[in-house]
């Protein structure tokens, strides 16, 4: 059996992974802002999103505005030529 550079056994030229270093794998749930769970499989057991498929506007078509009053005119007040 040989080693390759990476420290790595290497028989008939495929070399194995190392053993006892790799995270482990499981059943996950990604929950997005809206309500919609999403199962997978991740190193994590939760994960949270602020936006997914179902809400998105990209693949809803639908535009989503979010709520700016008053930004613009704070700006212009602040930092506008006087």
């Amino acid at each position: 059996m040989e080693l390759n550079r990476a420290g790595h056994a290497c028989i008939l030229k495929t070399c194995r992974m190392k053993t006892d270093i790799h995270p482990e794998y499981t059943e996950a749930t990604i929950t997005c802002a809206c309500g919609n769970v999403i199962r997978t499989r991740s190193t994590r057991a939760s994960i949270r999103i602020g936006i997914c498929s179902k809400c998105h506007p990209f693949f809803t078509g639908h535009q989503k505005f979010v709520d700016t009053a008053g930004r613009v005119e704070r700006f212009k007040k602040r930092f506008g030529k006087k």
